[in-house]
C-alpha cells in the first residue's frame, strides 16, 4: 500500500489538530522509511519477481525488523516517545503510535502472506488484495480521497504556500502512485531501495505546507 498510508496520515490530523502533518506522514510511513535502509545495509532483503502479485513485482523475502507485527509495535512506541519529548502533546503521541502501527495493518490487507508476526516467526500475514489490480486501485484511491477531504475540511490555507504546496503534494503522490502501478518492473532490489529512500522527503514537504495552514475549529 502507498497512498493508502498517506490517506490515514491526512485523516489523523483531525484527531490531533496540534500535530504537524509532517510528523503524521512520517508516522504512517515510518516502516517504509526504515525498510530501504535495512535493505541497503543487507539487514533485510527484497527481490524483483515479475508476477509475484498482480499489482507489484516485489517479493519481500525478509523484513522482520521493519515489517513484523512485533517490530511495528516497538517502532510505534519509540516514535510516540520521541514525538512526546519534542512536542509535549500527549494526544499527538498516542495518534503517532496509532499511525505507525496502522502501517502494518494496512499492509496486511494488500500483501500476500509475507508479513511475519515477529522476527523468526513462521506465521505470516497478508490477505492478498494485491492479487487484484482493480480492487487495489479502488481501495487506495477511495482511502486517499477520503483522507484528503478530511484534512481539507479540518484545515485552511493561511497563504499561497498553504494552498499551492499542499495541492502540489497531493498531485505528486497521485502521479507517483500511478507511475508505480503502471511502470515496468525496476531492474533490481538495490534500485528499489534507493528510490524508496526518497520517501524521506515527504514528511518534510508535508511539514512545510502544514505550517502555512490553520485548523478549522
Amino acid at each position: 500500500m502507498f497512498i493508502g498510508h498517506f490517506a490515514l496520515g491526512f485523516a489523523l490530523k483531525r484527531a490531533a489538530p496540534r500535530a504537524n502533518l509532517g510528523w503524521l506522514i512520517a508516522s504512517v510511513s515510518f516502516l517504509d522509511l526504515v525498510w530501504p535502509i535495512f535493505v541497503l545495509t543487507d539487514i533485510e532483503r527484497v527481490e524483483v519477481d515479475q508476477g509475484n502479485t498482480v499489482f507489484t513485482p516485489l517479493d519481500f523475502v525478509f523484513y522482520p525488523y521493519s515489517h513484523s507485527l512485533a517490530a511495528a509495535l516497538i517502532w510505534s512506541g519509540l516514535f510516540a516517545a520521541v514525538y512526546l519529548v519534542f512536542s509535549k502533546y500527549k494526544t499527538g503521541s498516542v495518534v503517532m503510535a496509532v499511525g505507525v502501527l496502522s502501517h502494518w495493518i494496512l499492509d496486511a490487507i494488500v500483501h500476500r502472506p509475507d508479513l511475519p508476526l515477529y522476527p523468526g516467526s513462521e506465521t505470516k500475514m497478508g490477505f492478498g488484495v494485491w492479487d487484484s489490480f482493480p480492487a487495489t486501485l479502488v481501495i487506495e484511491i477511495a482511502m486517499f480521497g477520503l483522507g484528503v477531504w478530511l484534512y481539507s475540511a479540518s484545515t485552511k490555507a493561511a497563504d499561497r504556500i498553504g494552498k499551492y504546496a499542499y495541492f502540489a503534494f497531493v498531485i505528486f503522490l497521485i502521479l507517483v502512485y500511478f507511475a508505480n502501478a503502471f511502470a515496468p518492473p525496476p531492474p533490481n532490489a538495490t534500485a528499489v531501495a534507493i528510490v524508496a529512500t526518497l520517501a524521506w522527503l515527504f514528511p518534510f514537504w508535508a511539514a512545510w505546507f502544514d505550517k502555512h495552514r490553520t485548523p478549522i475549529s
